[in-house]
């Protein structure tokens, strides 16, 4: 009788932190191995594709923005590698099957027809790589992780607000 109280006194205690966590704001945790995985695709993907940019893009705002991708993701993925090699997480090295669909769909296009698709793949990519971050942010039970995902947060945000504008310049094209 006394040892199963104890094993339940213990399981409370033990599980109380993770409860809480799972609970804030009434909304269910999400995983932080799973998080680091798709941020870690989302971000080879998205050198791999502003790298086409760099090649591709007719336009010199589309150039500029390629530029800034390759260089603030490959930090950032730089940054998400070395955590989670800190926390035995182990990532993709490539992107994923959509993303290398996408990449080899943009190698295919040329001209004004690139410039058009490539802004609106950056503005998709964007949109998911917020609400993934956000999501971390919030509800991740790492507290390193979820400190990563929020500090990255505000340039990702930024990045989208770049690319909207000229997206929809090309679609009214």
């Amino acid at each position: 009788m006394i040892r199963t109280l104890f094993l339940a006194a213990l399981a409370a205690v033990l599980l109380a932190p993770t409860a809480r966590a799972q609970q804030s704001a009434g909304k269910a945790a999400v995983s932080d191995p799973l998080f680091a995985a798709a941020a870690a695709s989302g971000g080879l993907a998205e050198v791999s594709i502003s790298e086409l940019g760099l090649q591709k893009a007719t336009n010199a705002e589309l150039k500029k923005f390629s530029q800034q991708m390759v260089t603030d993701h490959t930090q950032m993925n730089g940054e998400l590698t070395a955590l989670a090699a800190q926390k035995g997480i182990p990532l993709p090295r490539t992107p994923d099957a959509r993303a290398q669909f996408c990449a080899q769909s943009l190698a295919g296009l040329s001209g004004e027809e690139f410039d058009k698709c490539y802004a609106k793949a950056q503005c998709l990519l964007h949109k998911d790589a917020v609400a993934m971050f956000e999501a971390e942010s919030e509800r991740g039970l790492d507290p390193n992780m979820k400190a990563l995902a929020a500090k990255a947060l505000p340039r990702i945000k930024e990045h989208l607000k770049m690319i909207e504008p000229i997206a929809k310049r090309f679609e009214k094209e």
